[in-house]
């Protein structure tokens, strides 16, 4: 107890304690350089539980690992006393390890090693202890023997049959069955409670039986022992049929005296529950009464805790996991049935053993630096915390002036080396204990780089980037940054460095490449490092795969364009359901796409373009929904069957992902047109089940086809036949119509009904006619065609028609009267005084006089005029005098109408008749009369050549309708360049001038014309043309050169030089050889020693049988001189110019066609070449 002067003293030393700082400890890295060399207290890694339960059949091992440098060495106490080891052959210690291990393979019982065992670990830093491990052999002890009377019980009574285990460890499992080894059946009546016991709410006559058996599972030794049986015999007071139970009676409507609740377990109204926090509470009530009662649970004062609170058993049971103070407090069983109900209320108290607050850790410091330990545990009752320094309670120890103990708290001030030791922690209550090592290390070691040396970073341009420099050193170093050398430290602004030594730049930007160097300083000495930083261009895609449906067998594609920094290198990769995408022979990969050809279902899916470069990535993801057309509908079946309808029902295929839009519904009957599929009727695609409207006398069976945007489904299975019965026409026969082929009748025609539309056999028609307006009777005929023939009608007179269908079961409906006419005769009047006024150029007013419309003995059609063109007035113009005619409808008393489309400066005539529907009367009087003279067409063609590079020469022809006299031909020409467009020139010619050849100012200019011919009229159509781009001006050029006299000279000059030369070989040879020329006169020449006429000597060989430039082979393969026209230097003939112009055969010798068609890339012969072929 402390006095008033000692609790002013703790209250001065805990302000002192808030108010003191100490310095942060030392996190030592996990590098291994640094652990290699770094000196630590031992450490406890790994112990076994502290309530230990062993197997007695196995060796025992009770663990402890420990880690520290020096190796630590180890030690136990059992029960508190030093356990010699070397001195029990039984036990051995692990190699650098503490773990003991106890054999019993010579002998001894493992009982004689139980107690308290605690293990130390100790080198030249300290000791570390393990917690107190209480070592217990599991037992399974059998079942007292007993003699165990017959439980008698009336029925109705409650009952409980004892269990009473063998206490065993760990407490054995409980469980009932029979001598067949079968459960007990448990209910809400029946049911075993957590002490073992079987309890019966109320006993019924079924539950007699003689081999109720409590069974105990020991875990340890997988053993199970069994209790003698129990036998129940139940008293009843009416005799039992097992036949009667049932489970609404289940006493067979036997009498048995019903009774209010009451408990088994637990007694009373009241009783109470400890339970250790985060521990399993489970609550129990069990009720007896009659009926069996149920259970209900409530808390005084507040609610269950839903989501920790579990029933069991029936509702008998309660049970909260881990368990909290709140949890403490008043709970209620109620049990009830229909006679009341009772209530047990159960106080739970919630206690605790230690937990921890606040566990103390290792403490590395610095010599001189300040540190402390806190031990902070709690429970209930609250703990008692004893500190121990190398497992020797601190007040034991040699005083030091550097460690203060208050309370929970250790305070270090100004250590010195030499002053490790591993403190241990204990905090206790009744209710267990808790262990804690945490070491006290003094270090001194002057700065380290930890990290690679000279490291080279590559990041991503505007990312925050981190330069890491891993540092240790004792005491802490101080770290500043610095970049390329020079400057102050970088810290502010763009710039931060965290405690580990990190540098962040916040954005990275092209300007913060270059290298940067840390370097820690402390007062044993500096260690510096150096990073190397590039900043690179990020890594996107920049045209993303998008999402698509593809038709199965087409093609998908999808884009994966990707940027990227030129300095890295890029992979890109495609997966597809998160899955790499094995390509094949089928998908084609490139730069930039992803192509699917022929997709098919197998490649539905997620497709997923990722690109990655060395320092970054980039993805984006498509899916592809393959459509095909769907499946067909299946069990087509029929049910409501009428008159003219059934109901007509389907189960729909797979609409392989395209919506099924539409069925159609087809049927097939046997009987007009078996075997042909007909459309019935379509329906929208979320009906599988409709009726079907039918016809009478029809020997149906349907299919069904299914319809989505890809097309239509293959049929379905037919369904089965379904005929109808048949019933009178109720179709109309259409298109009744009466006309006349003769002038004397009338044929009544119309379309036959359908061969659905009949209902029935034998099917007739019923024709029925009569003169319009004068009220005879109907005539009418019966007839199976589809046509009825009236004779001797007069000449065009109207008649009514009708008609009516009927066949076996009765006559259809009647049609509408329709008029019709009988036949026309040819009109007996012409027009007459057929005239014209207001000639054009182009059209011209008519004018006759009418007919009596009587005179045309049939329906007026039309005036009908025929005209021609008879001639032109342009001379020598040859026309076509084909007859065209128009037609004019009016019944007006002056009739007239105007003919257009007419050819100027031209001679026409024209007659005129009137027409019926079949006939045209005589024709009225010719006219004859002329058109004005007009603007002619265009000019029938518009070439432009090229002859030179400096001139364009153009040709025209005259229009094909000059449409007047021609006076001449006009152009209109101007420079183009691109947009710009030049001023507008004008050219006019006379009209027998067909070409003009325009010099262009530069080779490379280009023009537009407009060519029109003219007549007194004006300007007629204009020919437009534009002049083409000649690209071949070098070639132009050497035309040019080549044709200059001088090179023509040149050319000659070299070419008689060679022939001297040549001739004079030949003289000297002669003079030398074997063959006088005096002696061989009269000898036939051989072919090099030919002559001409003229006495000259022709020097060839067989391959030289070419003509020269210039001239020509005629057909009979002689050589004609050639008459130097421009043909044969490439103006005219087979196509010598370019489309552009430029010329293709300049100085080209022409050949045979068969020697062309063998060298079809002979090159241009030149002079020089033709001169050398002499040689």
């Amino acid at each position: 107890m402390f006095g008033q002067g000692g609790h002013a003293a703790l209250a001065l030393m805990s302000l002192l304690l808030l108010l003191w700082h100490d310095a942060a400890p030392i996190e030592v890295p996990q590098d291994p350089k640094i652990l290699q060399d770094l000196k630590q207290p031992p450490t406890i890694v790994k112990q076994s539980v502290k309530d230990y339960i062993v197997d007695p059949r196995d060796n025992i091992i009770i663990e402890c690992e420990a880690k520290g440098n020096p190796v630590p060495t180890f030690s136990w106490r059992r029960n508190g006393k030093f356990f010699n080891i070397g001195k029990d052959p039984r036990v051995t210690m692990r190699k650098r390890s503490g773990t003991l291990e106890i054999g019993f393979r010579s002998g001894g019982r493992p009982e004689d090693y139980e107690g308290e065992y605690q293990c130390f670990a100790s080198n030249d830093f300290g000791v570390a202890l393990s917690n107190k491990i209480l070592l217990r052999v599991s037992k399974a002890p059998l079942w007292p023997k007993e003699v165990l009377e017959p439980v008698v019980v009336t029925e109705g009574s409650p009952l409980v049959l004892l269990c009473n285990p063998p206490p065993g460890l760990p407490p054995p499992f409980t469980f009932w069955m029979n001598s067949a080894m079968t459960p007990i059946p448990q209910d809400k009546r029946v049911s075993m409670g957590l002490n073992g016991d079987l309890y019966f709410s109320n006993v019924l006559a079924k539950d007699a039986h003689t081999d109720y058996s409590c069974n105990a599972r020991f875990l340890f030794t997988h053993t199970i022992q069994q209790k003698n049986p129990f036998t129940l015999k139940v008293l009843t007071k009416e005799p039992y049929n097992d036949t009667s139970y049932n489970t609404t009676d289940p006493y067979g409507g036997r009498k048995v005296a019903e009774s209010t609740p009451t408990f088994l377990s637990p007694p009373g109204t009241e009783s109470s529950k400890m339970v250790l926090r985060d521990e399993q509470l489970l609550l129990e009530c069990i009720a007896a009464g009659l009926p069996t009662p149920t259970i209900k649970w409530f808390k005084k004062g507040g609610d269950l805790p839903g989501r920790k609170v579990k029933f069991e058993n029936y509702n008998k049971t309660l049970k909260i996991i881990n368990v909290s103070e709140e949890d403490a407090g008043e709970y209620v069983c109620m049990a009830n049935n229909h006679l009341g109900s009772i209530r047990h209320s159960i106080f739970v108290q919630v206690k605790a053993a230690p937990y921890w607050l606040d566990k103390p850790t290792n403490l590395v410091l610095a010599p001189d630096e300040n540190g402390r330990l806190v031990c902070r545990a709690n429970g209930n009752p609250k703990p008692n915390i004893q500190w121990l320094i190398n497992g020797q309670p601190v007040d034991s120890a040699p005083p030091s002036l550097s460690r203060q103990v208050l309370g929970d708290t250790i305070i270090f001030r100004s250590v010195q080396m030499g002053s490790s030791a591993v403190y241990q922690c204990n905090a206790s209550n009744e209710h267990g204990y808790l262990l804690a090592n945490a070491f006290v290390s003094v270090l001194d070691m002057p700065p380290r780089m930890l990290g690679l040396k000279n490291q080279l970073i590559k990041v991503i341009e505007n990312n925050r980037t981190f330069l890491d420099c891993p540092f240790f050193g004792s005491p802490l170093p101080e770290l500043r940054w610095f970049k390329n050398g020079q400057g102050s430290g970088l810290d502010g602004g763009q710039y931060r460095v965290y405690i580990n030594g990190t540098l962040e730049i916040k954005r990275a930007r092209s300007e913060d490449e270059g290298t940067y160097t840390c370097v820690a300083n402390s007062i044993l000495g500096t260690a510096e490092n150096q990073v190397l930083l590039e900043v690179k261009e990020r890594t996107r895609i920049v045209r993303v795969p998008e999402h698509q449906s593809a038709i199965r067998g087409s093609t998908a594609r999808f884009d994966c364009v990707v940027k990227s920094d030129p300095s890295l290198p890029i992979t890109v990769a495609w997966t597809k359901d998160d899955k790499p995408l094995y390509l094949g022979w089928r998908l084609k990969k490139d730069e930039e796409s992803l192509n699917i050809p022929n997709v098919n279902e197998g490649d539905e899916g997620t497709y997923t373009c990722t690109v990655k470069s060395e320092i970054d990535q980039d993805s984006a993801s498509a899916r592809l929904t393959v459509l095909d057309r769907p499946d067909p509908p299946m069990d087509l079946d029929l049910s409501d069957p009428a008159a003219r309808s059934v109901r007509l029902t389907w189960i729909p295929g797979n609409d392989h992902r395209s919506p099924i839009t539409q069925f159609l519904v087809q049927f097939e009957e046997d009987r007009w047109e078996p075997g042909r599929w007909q459309n019935l009727s379509t329906y929208p695609g979320d009906l599988n089940s409709v009726i079907l409207q039918l016809a009478p006398y029809v020997n149906y069976q349907f299919r069904v086809i299914a319809i989505n945007s890809v097309g239509q489904s293959q049929p379905s299975r037919p369904s089965p036949r379904y005929k109808t019965s048949g019933a009178a026409p109720d179709a109309i026969p259409r298109g009744l119509r009466g006309w006349g082929s003769k002038k004397d009748n009338m044929e009544i025609t119309w379309e036959p009904l359908l061969d659905l539309e009949r209902n029935g056999p034998n099917l007739h028609y019923n024709v029925f006619w009569r003169r319009k307006d004068l009220g005879h009777e109907w005539n009418n005929v019966t007839t199976m065609g589809s046509k009825h023939v009236v004779q001797n009608t007069e000449t065009y007179v109207p008649y009514e028609i009708k008609i009516q269908a009927r066949n076996e079961f009765g006559q259809g409906p009647e049609s509408n009267v329709v008029t019709g006419y009988s036949g026309e005769d040819k009109p007996t009047d012409a027009p007459t005084d057929l005239r014209v006024s207001k000639v054009n150029s182009t059209k011209s007013n008519i004018h006759w006089k009418p007919v009596d419309l009587n005179s045309i003995q049939g329906e007026f059609k039309e005036y009908r005029l025929y005209y021609w063109r008879e001639a032109s007035l342009v001379p020598g113009l040859m026309v076509n005098k084909e007859k065209k005619t128009k037609g004019f409808y009016s019944t007006v008393a002056e009739p007239s109408g105007i003919l257009s489309d007419l050819v100027p400066y031209s001679k026409y005539k024209m007659f005129m008749v009137v027409a019926n529907n079949r006939f045209e009367s005589p024709p009225s009087n010719t006219v004859e009369f002329t058109t004005k003279e007009g603007v002619p067409d265009a000019p029938r063609f518009f070439r432009i050549n090229r002859r030179s590079f400096d001139t364009i020469h153009l040709e025209w022809d005259k229009p094909l309708e000059p449409n007047g006299i021609l006076i001449g031909y006009q152009l209109k020409y101007q420079t183009v360049n691109g947009s710009r467009i030049g001023r507008l020139q004008l050219e006019q010619f006379l009209p027998n001038v067909t070409d003009f050849t325009l010099r262009l100012p530069d080779r490379s200019t280009r023009y537009k014309f407009h060519l029109s011919a003219l007549t007194q009229v004006g300007a007629g159509e204009v020919y437009a043309e534009e002049s083409p781009h000649f690209t071949n001006e070098a070639y132009i050029d050497q035309v040019d050169i080549a044709t200059q006299g001088w090179f023509i000279g040149l050319m000659c000059a070299i070419a008689l030089i060679i022939l001297i030369l040549l001739i004079v070989c030949f003289i000297k040879r002669s003079r030398g050889g074997k063959y006088p020329v005096r002696d061989k006169k009269d000898l036939p020449l051989d072919p090099v020693d030919q002559k001409d006429q003229d006495g000259s000597f022709d020097y060839h060989s067989d391959e030289d049988n070419k003509p020269l430039q210039g001239s020509q082979t005629s057909l009979d393969g002689n050589v004609k001189e050639s008459d130097d026209s421009l043909v044969d230097y490439g103006e005219g003939g087979d196509g010598q110019f370019n489309e552009d112009g430029s010329f293709i055969g300049q100085y080209t010798v022409k050949k045979d066609k068969d020697e062309t068609e063998g060298n079809e890339s002979s090159e241009a012969t030149s002079p020089v070449n033709a001169i050398y072929s002499l040689a």
